[in-house]
C-alpha cells in the first residue's frame, strides 16, 4: 500500500483552539508526523460560544462567524505545512470535524451543526477537503456522535485483552473494546466544559491548569448528589451531548437549589469528582476489568486523573502514548482517518457508536481546483 498523508482539524467542545494533525497511513499502521496546536482568538471563541449558548442570533453574525472559523482552519494548515516544508500536493485530503454550535440529534428534525465552512478551508489551501461526517451520521439515524469510536476500533482493539478509550474533551466519551470484538461507545457526560466554566467565571482563566485549584476545594456531598440526578446520566446508549445540555444555565440552575454557602473553590472540587464519577462509574459498570486509557485535553487535570485512578476499580489506568498515539492528537488523526475512508468510498459502521440504522459513506468532499 502506498503511504498517503492526511491532515485531521478538530476543534471541540471546550473552543480552546484548533488541533492540526499531518498524519501518514500505511497498510494498517497510522502515524502522527507533524502537529499543531492554535488557539483560538478571543473573540471569535467568544462569537462561538455566543452562537452555543442557543440565544438569538443574526444570520449575518452566525454566516461571518462560520467564514471566520474557516478561514481558521485554513491558517493553521498552511501555517504547519510552511513550517514542515510539506507541499500542499503531498496531502490527499483533509478531514475537518468543524466547530460544534449545537448538537441536537432527537426530536422530529435532528441534526447537528458544525461551522468552519469547508468551501474556505478548500480554496485557501488547494486542498481537498472533507466536512459534514457528524451531519451524514444524523441523516443516516444516527447521533452523529461519538465518531472517534470508529478510529479507537481499528487502532487500539486487541483479540487477546479487554480495553476501554475514555476521551475527556469539553464531554467525555467511553469507547468499550472487548477481545471479543462486540465493540460499542456513548458519550458519557461533561468532560471538561463545566470546570472550565466555571473557571473562567471564578477565576479569568478558560481553564483549571493541572486541576490546582479544584485540589484547593472540598467535595460538597449535596451538590454532587442534585448533579448525579441528571436524566441523561442514566440514559440508554447510543446517547451523546453537548453544550445544549451541560452549560452554565445547568451548573448555576443546581447551584441555586444547594442549602447553604457554597465556597468557589468546592464548586470547583465538585466538578471535578462529578466527571470523574461519571466516567468511572462508566468504567466500573462494566461485566470485565479492562485495561483503561484517556486521551483527550482531561488528561492534563492532574487532579481529575488522581480521581479516576482512585475511584476505576481493579483496572489500571494509562494514556493513549502507551498505545502509541499522544492523548492529545488522537481526535485530530481521527478526523484524518475518516477523510480516507471518505475519499475512498468506504463505508463505516456506526451503529454501535451512534445507533445509525445503516452502515455509509461519511462526510462529503470539496474538491480542490
Amino acid at each position: 500500500m502506498t503511504r498517503e498523508l492526511f491532515i485531521g482539524l478538530m476543534s471541540g467542545t471546550s473552543v480552546d483552539g484548533v488541533d492540526c494533525s499531518i498524519v501518514a497511513f500505511e497498510d494498517n499502521r497510522v502515524e502522527v508526523i507533524s502537529t499543531h496546536l492554535e488557539e483560538c482568538p478571543k473573540e471569535l471563541k467568544e462569537n462561538i460560544l455566543t452562537i452555543s449558548e442557543g440565544s438569538k442570533v443574526s444570520l449575518k453574525f452566525l454566516g461571518e462567524t462560520d467564514i471566520a472559523v474557516g478561514k481558521l482552519f485554513a491558517s493553521v494548515v498552511k501555517k504547519q505545512l510552511k513550517e514542515t516544508k510539506i507541499n500542499p500536493k503531498a496531502i490527499r485530503a483533509i478531514g475537518s470535524h468543524g466547530q460544534t454550535v449545537w448538537h441536537q440529534p432527537s426530536g422530529n428534525y435532528p441534526f447537528t451543526m458544525q461551522i468552519g465552512d469547508p468551501n474556505v478551508i478548500c480554496q485557501q489551501t488547494g486542498i481537498t477537503t472533507v466536512a459534514g461526517f457528524r451531519q451524514k451520521d444524523v441523516a443516516n439515524g444516527g447521533q452523529g456522535a461519538p465518531l472517534a469510536p470508529l478510529f479507537h476500533k481499528e487502532f487500539f482493539h486487541r483479540n487477546d485483552r479487554d480495553r476501554v478509550i475514555i476521551n475527556i474533551g469539553g464531554i467525555a466519551n467511553i469507547t468499550i473494546l472487548p477481545k471479543d470484538g462486540a465493540c460499542s461507545a456513548y458519550d458519557i457526560g461533561p468532560g471538561n466544559v463545566l470546570m472550565d466554566y466555571w473557571n473562567l467565571k471564578k477565576q479569568g482563566k478558560p481553564y483549571d491548569k493541572n486541576g490546582e485549584w479544584a485540589a484547593t476545594g472540598q467535595c460538597d456531598q449535596e451538590l454532587l448528589k442534585k448533579m448525579l440526578e441528571e436524566p441523561y446520566l442514566k440514559n440508554p446508549p447510543p446517547k451523546s451531548t453537548g453544550r445544549e445540555l451541560f452549560n452554565g444555565v445547568w451548573l448555576e440552575s443546581i447551584i441555586s437549589r444547594h442549602n447553604g454557602h457554597l465556597k468557589t473553590e468546592d464548586v470547583q472540587a465538585t466538578l471535578t469528582v462529578f466527571t470523574s464519577k461519571c466516567i468511572a462509574d462508566a468504567v466500573n459498570n462494566l461485566a470485565e476489568d479492562p485495561e483503561v486509557y484517556i486521551c483527550g485535553g482531561g488528561v492534563h487535570n492532574s487532579c481529575l486523573m488522581n480521581n479516576l485512578k482512585t475511584g476505576i476499580e481493579n483496572c489500571p489506568v494509562m494514556t493513549t502514548s502507551v498505545l502509541g498515539l499522544e492523548p492529545d492528537w488522537v481526535e485530530a488523526a481521527t478526523f484524518a482517518w475518516l477523510a480516507k475512508k471518505t475519499i475512498k468510498g468506504e463505508k463505516l459502521e456506526t451503529a454501535p457508536f451512534t445507533g445509525a440504522t445503516k452502515p455509509c459513506i461519511l462526510g462529503g468532499i470539496y474538491l480542490s481546483d
